[in-house]
């Protein structure tokens, strides 16, 4: 019988407990199967690129980590416990945070009031996350729909930080932005690594720039990885990386 994960940490998470374990998922939407037999393994602490061409199944995956998918098949398992007994709307409580491509920020409410919303205790304090994007602190008081693009990815970022997850899903943060924003977020991100505390998986289209913010890799091709390794080894290895990534 499997075991229902809690928002407290489970007794199990310790020792070569990974925080997250795919084991044969599939997954879609409706009667569409986007994702097949997904295998996927992330320790506390570590950091995972996650690389492929536009439809390949990546925010799938990510959506389907928050319960936003139908499951077809496989076995998910959160810190020792079956994440797929965990309802949606209590993945941000077992520790999952997630920083959509389409940001959903609230336009009626100002900055500060955008991150109390989502504010639990822990680490990450509207102080701590003013430190990393000191530009929300100038403009704690605008609100959602007064926010350049680039502002609206930072508020997004930090909102999902004030919830202290153990692991953040950021879904092509670095899209469509002005470069000036792109190299601040970045060093934002790098930031973010040095909190042994939290784990991320970033999808990004920027393959050298995510494989620079992170230890592991994963490629995906038609809804199934197709590398899974170390990210030094495609920085180091550029014609591999555009062959995964359809570019060679």
């Amino acid at each position: 019988m499997s075991t229902a994960v809690s928002a407290a940490p489970a007794a199990s998470a310790t020792g070569d407990t990974p925080l997250l374990r795919l084991e044969g998922v599939s997954a879609g939407y409706d009667r569409a199967i986007i994702l097949e037999d997904i295998n996927l393994t992330l320790a506390e602490g570590e950091t995972l690129a996650l690389l492929g061409r536009n439809g390949v199944g990546k925010s799938t995956l990510i959506a389907t980590l928050m319960g936003a998918t139908v499951l077809r098949g496989g076995r998910m398992q959160w810190r020792g416990g079956d994440l797929v007994a965990v309802p949606a709307h209590r993945r941000s409580a077992a520790g999952l945070g997630w920083v959509p491509q389409e940001r959903w920020i609230f336009p009626s409410l100002t900055v500060r009031e955008n991150l109390a919303v989502t504010a639990r205790p822990g680490k990450w304090t509207l102080e701590k996350v003013y430190d990393l994007f000191p530009r929300l602190q100038e403009r704690e008081d605008n609100m959602g729909t007064q926010l350049s693009g680039g502002e609206q990815q930072m508020l997004a970022i930090a909102r999902a930080l004030l919830l202290n997850p153990r692991l953040l899903l950021l879904d092509e943060p670095l899209e469509g932005l002005a470069p000036v924003v792109v190299e601040e977020l970045v060093r934002a991100i790098g930031q973010m690594t040095l909190d042994r505390d939290l784990s991320f998986i970033l999808v990004e289209q920027h393959a050298r720039q995510a494989l620079e913010l992170t230890s592991k890799a994963v490629v995906m091709d038609r809804g199934r990885i197709i590398y899974d390794g170390a990210s030094d080894t495609l920085l180091h290895n550029p014609d591999h990386l555009n062959q995964l990534m359809g570019f060679a």
